[in-house]
């Protein structure tokens, strides 16, 4: 069997590649200069390639291993690795917060500095960093409204609603004169869209809890999908050179925040509705991860987030003029 280099590769984007993993109870390891996951079917060894050069991010969940040749054939590629629990939820790390994110960054010397250089020429001034995180909730609601609207699940009524929302939520937004005004106001707008698809899809009664007090379906895949938005959100800003700890709005103290700011822009267009409709037909989370993957891939979100991160580090102005 020929051995394949990570060299000869054809490089593809990583707006355009169509791949996020989440793997559990298998060994990944280069065979034949492949990388490819194993799983132990009684007596047998079943193979299974992962296209790295066509992959975005990988979640080693339960059951896992990697071999060090595996994290060298995925850092020539540009693939993030992250390790999380069974479901792909939490991402671990020695923090007792289920919303740490670990991931393991492929190194490079050639990364773009182009958008670092713009971003830390604002970040350091409280109200140019105000400035960006209205921006980024721009994006978040003109990203909702396109999504909303288009998906043949969620009826037009329900659509003009959400477009009403939006529309008071910006005019909230205009007003206010500190970050945790505009987090609030974020936080009270996703609660009314979690009212509202919850009603739409007969859902019942919810209330988002964390895993384990009064954890239910919709709850579930919620956290679910927004790990997999996470790794969409590190694979943008890795892609840009901006480095995780420079967010504009989200876990200032954290290493993760920019994560998050960037897994916002199209969380609550994608994930949100998603969650709920899945689980009021009783999806599996296996069914769900399928589905999310896929409207992630239809909605091409990782070019809606790496694309918003750009007009980002170019509308706000320099502290210095």
């Amino acid at each position: 069997m020929q051995s394949i280099s990570s060299s000869e590769l054809k490089t593809i984007l990583h707006s355009k590649r169509a791949n996020i993993y989440y793997l559990e109870y298998c060994r990944v390891l280069v065979n034949g200069g492949r990388v490819e996951y194993v799983t132990d079917e009684g007596r047998r060894s079943l193979y299974w390639n992962i296209p790295i050069a066509n992959t975005t991010s990988i979640l080693l969940g339960t059951g896992t291993s990697i071999t060090q040749a595996a994290m060298r054939e995925f850092s020539k590629a540009g693939v993030l690795v992250g390790f999380c629990g069974g479901g792909g939820t939490p991402l671990f790390s020695s923090m007792e917060n289920d919303f740490e994110v670990a991931w393991f960054s492929p190194q490079s010397e050639y990364r773009p500095t182009e958008y670092l250089q713009r971003w830390v020429r604002f970040w350091f001034t409280e109200e140019l960093r105000l400035q960006a995180a209205k921006i980024l909730q721009k994006l978040r609601h003109e990203f909702i409204i396109s999504q909303w609207t288009n998906n043949p699940d969620i009826d037009s009524s329900v659509t003009e609603s959400v477009s009403t929302l939006i529309v008071e939520s910006q005019s909230r937004i205009a007003a206010v004169q500190d970050s945790q005004s505009l987090l609030t106001e974020e936080a009270r707008l996703t609660k009314a869209l979690y009212k509202m698809i919850a009603a739409y899809t007969g859902y019942g009664q919810f209330s988002r809890s964390k895993r384990g007090r009064g954890f239910d379906p919709a709850n579930s895949f919620l956290d679910h999908g927004n790990y997999l938005a996470y790794g969409l959100g590190a694979t943008a800003t890795w892609v840009l050179g901006l480095p995780h700890g420079l967010s504009v709005l989200h876990g200032k103290t954290r290493r993760g925040g920019l994560v998050f700011d960037a897994a916002d822009i199209v969380k609550d267009a994608v994930v949100l509705p998603l969650a709920f409709l899945s689980a009021a037909k009783g999806d599996t989370n296996q069914d769900f991860r399928e589905a999310c993957i896929a409207a992630f891939v239809r909605a091409e979100a990782l070019d809606h987030i790496i694309d918003g991160l750009k007009i980002i580090a170019k509308r706000v102005p320099s502290a210095v003029q």
